[in-house]
């Protein structure tokens, strides 16, 4: 069911709606990212002297440029963990434009969805991109400590976080709260297994700049058949 969902949005990469949202995301991350770098490069420059002299060296007047260049990789690799607030951020506010457009090609028919406004979505994106945040830099002494397991730990925090939320965002389109927080319960197990399958991309640079796009349209999918699923049972 899982690996249909997520073939099923990654067919779907091509819809124009789809493409809009991803054209939008690419470019704001890729801000975000160049934001965070120029900041560095910002802070290096205050602290970090043009020119200063070494015992038996002379002058050094290159350290703040090679520190500036140090950066770009240390930012690519910094990337995977940034991506993980990015997509859940994004994920709140792309959310309803990438699952109007799921439902229309695949669900035709449904009664309109509960329509999630851009301040709601906002405020959703940043409750849930406080708690990623809290969370990973807690995790970060276990991702320390256990640094041969670290990508694992990764995933397993990610994806339960990920899971969690995108299960419930989706949800709360169809259902009121207390129906949303339901079906998350009802269905944690693949909820998580899902969210695994985003959170291991998101380790991937380049690749994770279309996991919050894929994110969004695969949970659409997992609702819909899950629903299906557990009405089936229930009949």
């Amino acid at each position: 069911m899982i690996f249909s969902a997520f073939l099923k949005a990654i067919g779907q990469l091509s819809d124009r709606r789809f493409l809009g949202v991803l054209a939008l995301g690419v470019g704001l991350t890729l801000l975000l990212l160049v934001g965070f770098y120029l900041a560095f490069v910002t802070v290096v420059g205050w602290f970090v002297p043009d020119a200063f002299t070494l015992p038996w060296i002379g002058e050094i007047t290159w350290a703040d440029t090679a520190l500036s260049w140090a950066a770009v990789p240390l930012f690519l690799l910094l990337s995977v963990v940034l991506m993980v607030p990015v997509a859940s951020a994004f994920m709140g506010i792309f959310l309803e434009q990438v699952a109007d457009a799921v439902e229309d090609v695949h669900y035709p028919g449904l009664p309109p969805a509960r329509s999630v406004g851009v301040l709601e979505g906002i405020a959703d994106a940043a409750r849930f991109l406080g708690l990623v945040v809290a969370v990973n830099l807690v995790a970060l002494i276990a991702y320390l400590i256990f640094a041969p397991v670290a990508p694992i730990l990764f995933w397993v925090v990610n994806g339960i976080l990920l899971g969690r939320e995108y299960g419930q965002l989706v949800a709360l389109r169809r259902s009121d709260p207390a129906g949303a927080r339901a079906f998350r319960k009802a269905n944690s197990g693949t909820l998580f297994v899902a969210g695994v399958l985003m959170a291991v991309p998101l380790t991937i640079p380049v690749v994770n700049l279309l996991v919050p796009i894929l994110g969004a349209a695969t949970f659409t999918h997992l609702y819909h058949m899950l629903s299906r699923a557990g009405r089936g049972r229930s009949g």
